[in-house]
């Protein structure tokens, strides 16, 4: 197998066009390949400068998880350091999470910052939503967002080898009019949804709103995290 390593966006498409296979930390296609056999040709984007950003309102498609600091917000921080083992956070990247894996452990973060995805297309590179992305698992190059004023993440416990844990993503958002919106992404099991509200009226009222739809639809318990989360955002 050849990896080829592009160093500019038009070498990238190129690869592409050539038939090269995106590979992020080949943590989740190496098993496969091992059985099925390994593509004449591969592409790491470890050495593309728009897929390697780590910026306070940017991050790479190929940075990997344990590279992830305080110079992004507190949400997909937590996000990362949450997901694997130590082993696994050094060659996972963010572009694997969430385009590749089921899991999508770093998605409910990227939801919550209402994050944009620039992806490399047949044309070139554009500017898209993580739906689109997810939907048609483009060749994702990083993810953009606005700061948010606060932002937290919590994942139930869970056994190794079981079922995705609960997990809930929450930020608090300057609308630009001096008002505050919520947003909050939770993971149950492998689907993920995602809702907002206005915030200025606290938190029961939050909960109130955010009851009336995707979330009121969630098992008890799972409502009652929710709830934990949404109260600890607004105190």
């Amino acid at each position: 197998m050849l990896l080829r390593l592009p160093t500019s966006l038009s070498e990238a498409q190129e690869c592409l066009a050539e038939g090269a296979v995106p590979i992020g930390g080949a943590t989740l296609v190496w098993a496969l390949w091992q059985r099925d056999g390994f593509p004449e040709q591969a592409m790491s984007l470890r050495d593309l400068p728009e897929a390697t950003a780590l910026e306070p309102e940017a991050l790479g498609a190929a940075v990997v998880l344990n590279r992830i600091d305080d110079r992004v917000p507190e949400v997909l921080r937590r996000a990362a350091g949450s997901v694997g083992t130590g082993a696994v956070r050094r060659t996972a990247t963010v572009g694997g999470n969430l385009v590749g894996s089921t899991l999508r452990c770093l998605l409910p973060a990227a939801l919550v910052l209402d994050a944009h995805a620039t992806v490399l297309g047949t044309d070139g590179a554009y500017e898209t939503d993580l739906a689109e992305v997810l939907a048609k698992r483009h060749l994702l190059l990083g993810i953009r967002w606005r700061t948010p004023m606060s932002s937290g993440y919590h994942k139930e416990p869970a056994d190794a080898g079981g079922p995705p844990p609960l997990a809930v993503a929450t930020a608090v958002h300057d609308d630009g009019q001096g008002r505050r919106r919520l947003r909050i992404a939770v993971r149950d099991g492998y689907e993920v949804l995602s809702e907002s509200a206005p915030c200025d009226g606290g938190a029961d009222q939050v909960i109130e709103a955010l009851e009336r739809g995707d979330v009121g639809a969630l098992a008890p318990a799972a409502r009652e995290v929710v709830r934990r989360q949404i109260v600890d955002r607004l105190v």
